[in-house]
């Protein structure tokens, strides 16, 4: 894995961790960026982030993965041990969607699977959360590096398929938009010559 940032990359993602407080997005970001988990890891105070490249197809792209203290978007993390983290998860839902773009990937994450003997939240819980927001959700252990790629990169190729629908669809709207110069170019033509015929026969009318 080379994660060095000068890498060449087809495309640059930025994504970014959100959710309350010590659900795990600080181990979550290290453990997919860097393979790295710290148990004693400190409260987020501000903002970090860290990238990793990977191979999408035939394309190599670069994730940017930030996490915050507080408010931004793509990936909400609840931690499966404390009831009220997953019950936050709707109010961060409704922000995304209330500044956000439509076009917004979400993948809910249930983390720290591992403490399965503490758990507050079920499986199924989050499974009925994602289906009625019509997002994706899934349970990782950072600690025991568990899902963790999973996540990440169900995300990030959610982002790539709508990444290349989109430049599909501005190709096409290209293609569309050149034709029809084209055609009113030729109409134009058509047009004057018609003009010249019409004047032509009108000369030699008069010439009777």
């Amino acid at each position: 894995m080379n994660n060095s940032f000068d890498e060449e990359c087809d495309y640059l993602f930025k994504a970014v961790l959100i959710g309350d407080s010590a659900v795990g997005k600080s181990n979550l970001l290290s453990r997919f960026a860097k393979d790295e988990f710290c148990l004693d890891s400190k409260p987020t105070i501000g903002v970090e982030f860290a990238y990793r490249s990977i191979r999408v197809g035939d394309k190599i792209i670069k994730a940017q993965i930030w996490d915050t203290a507080g408010q931004e978007r793509r990936l909400v993390v609840c931690d499966i041990t404390r009831r009220p983290t997953f019950e936050s998860l709707q109010k961060w839902l409704k922000e995304l969607r209330e500044f956000g773009s439509p076009e917004m990937v979400v993948v809910l994450v249930g983390n720290k699977s591992d403490l399965a003997q503490s758990r507050e939240v079920n499986l199924e819980d989050g499974q009925r959360l994602a289906q009625l927001e019509q997002v994706s959700f899934m349970e990782t252990s950072a600690k025991e590096n568990l899902n963790v790629e999973e996540a990440f990169l169900q995300m990030i190729n959610r982002i790539y398929e709508i990444t290349c629908h989109k430049s599909l669809a501005a190709k096409v709207s290209e293609a569309t938009t050149t034709a029809q110069t084209l055609l009113q170019g030729k109409n134009k033509e058509i047009i004057c010559i018609d003009e010249v015929s019409a004047t032509k026969q009108t000369s030699r009318c008069c010439s009777y």
